[in-house]
């Protein structure tokens, strides 16, 4: 039985790990890590966590693939926008380019 886990019934001093004593049926209980102390099941700490590496070049590439998307959809608007603005002017025939220079 763990130390961690053991419950003393408080009628019948029994110690026990389930809900109600197996002895008198009592749900009154008490940890006997109240009154002993537990040591920690742990010698060495474990290191403090760092976000994982594959974590971060994930991060990294979901940046840059929304940066390239931006990047793209910005170039079409421009690319319409130019188009748009070509056809807007007015066209001129060759014969009036020649009329007018002269």
């Amino acid at each position: 039985m763990q130390l961690r886990v053991a419950r003393l019934c408080l009628d019948c001093e029994e110690v026990h790990t389930d809900q109600q004593c197996p002895v008198c049926a009592s749900e009154r209980f008490g940890y006997l890590s109240r009154w002993v102390p537990v040591e920690e099941r742990r010698v060495r700490q474990r290191p403090r966590e760092r976000p994982a590496p594959e974590r971060e070049a994930a991060v990294r590439w979901a940046k840059r693939g929304a940066a390239g998307i931006a990047l793209v959809a910005v170039s079409r608007w421009l690319w319409s926008k130019r188009g748009s603005l070509e056809e807007a002017e007015p066209k001129v025939r060759e014969s009036d380019k020649t009329s007018r220079s002269a």
